[in-house]
């Protein structure tokens, strides 16, 4: 189920302008814009540290073996009042080398964290993390660093030719965000190509309130790459997989397309207290699996998934998310209150389902702590 949500909010994450990272890569130099990140984090001692990151993620793009090491810089600045510290960071793999600045950071002073992806796999995707301890803060911060490997150099319309609008060239029209929490916003980037000879304006038209959009530099140089950045900020009623929307507008003109970034929105938990998460709801199904069996193609079923609540405060369902339209909710799904049992009642239509065996998968976004996100299948064969 695709929530088009109308909404409108202020950028908690993500603020400001995009700015220019500290990188240094070997090949494409263009590729370091990303978006600041301010992250209020409640510390050991109860009070709130305010982390303000450069960026939390660096996209080194299109690159070849050729190129050798790509490095990036993270850097971190402590906007509250007390004292912090970088203690730790770990790498995911030993194919990443990474430095960071030892001393303490009083308020206002910055910190830098430096990292290597030594690039020797070979021509490949790469999506490495970087987790920091920060003295005082409960939870770590990750990093990431990515991009893609290839064996040779390729040309503009080689690597962004598969959606041509006009003489703006894109990998895709399709973006996720990842999961993004009630309250908060999450910001992504992508590289985009002006594969023309002329300078190309790019702006946005018809799109979705919650979802703002950034093209640097903008106009973008003939025969150049730029940076498309946007950042989808939570609406207090919207939850679960939502798809914001936007038509792109390439030198006044508009194109016949969306362009279309996905967000799975979910319960922020970390403003809830100690005694609330323990005494939050906790959802049980008696399985989370559901064997159809052997099914005639055509035939409608009526489906439902059993749930007690082991809680100590009432089960809320936030959203359902089904992986095909064949099946959906036959009826809303239920409050169930602590120490009671409940059903999730669905209904499959097979008509347009491929004979054979066939995997359906449900997600569930609940109130629940220990199982925000709760996965449920239908299993069987098409006959």
């Amino acid at each position: 189920m695709i929530n088009f949500v109308l909404m409108k909010g202020l950028f908690l994450y993500g603020i400001g302008a995009f700015l220019l990272a500290t990188c240094s890569n070997h090949a494409n130099t263009n590729l370091a814009v990303a978006a600041p990140v301010e992250m209020v984090e409640t510390a050991a001692d109860g009070s709130d540290a305010v982390l303000y990151w450069d960026k939390t993620v660096h996209d080194f793009g299109d690159v070849s073996v050729a190129d050798g090491p790509l490095s990036c810089t993270f850097t971190l600045t402590n906007k509250g009042k007390e004292p912090i510290a970088i203690y730790e960071v770990v790498s995911s793999c030993g194919c990443t080398d990474v430095q960071w600045t030892r001393e303490t950071l009083q308020s206002g002073e910055s910190g830098t964290i430096s990292a290597t992806y030594k690039n020797e796999d070979g021509a490949m995707p790469f999506d490495k993390t970087l987790t920091v301890y920060i003295s005082g803060v409960r939870r770590p911060v990750i990093l990431r660093l990515r991009g893609v490997v290839h064996e040779k150099k390729k040309s503009l319309s080689e690597l962004y030719g598969a959606v041509r609008l006009g003489d703006l060239g894109l990998k895709t029209l399709h973006y996720k965000t990842g999961t993004l929490k009630q309250g908060l916003s999450v910001s992504e980037s992508a590289t985009v190509a002006n594969l023309g000879k002329k300078a190309l304006e790019v702006s946005f038209a018809d799109i979705t309130p919650g979802l703002s959009l950034s093209v640097s530099p903008n106009p973008i140089p003939a025969g150049s790459t730029a940076t498309l950045a946007f950042t989808i900020t939570a609406h207090p009623e919207v939850y679960g997989k939502t798809r914001y929307l936007a038509v792109p507008v390439v030198n006044g003109k508009r194109a016949d397309v969306y362009l279309d970034v996905t967000a799975w929105t979910q319960e922020n938990f970390s403003l809830w207290t100690e005694r609330e998460k323990a005494d939050a709801a906790v959802p049980v199904f008696d399985s989370s699996t559901l064997n159809i069996g052997v099914v005639p193609q055509g035939k409608k079923l009526e489906l439902s998934f059993q749930c007690t609540n082991r809680g100590k405060q009432p089960l809320r369902f936030y959203s359902a998310d089904f992986e095909r339209p064949e099946l959906f909710l036959t009826e809303e799904m239920p409050v169930i209150r602590p120490d009671e049992k409940g059903s999730i009642r669905l209904t499959l239509d097979t008509s347009s389902l491929e004979k054979g065996e066939a995997v359906i998968m449900l997600s569930l976004t609940t109130n629940s702590p220990l199982r925000p996100l709760v996965n449920l299948f239908l299993a069987g064969e098409i006959r």
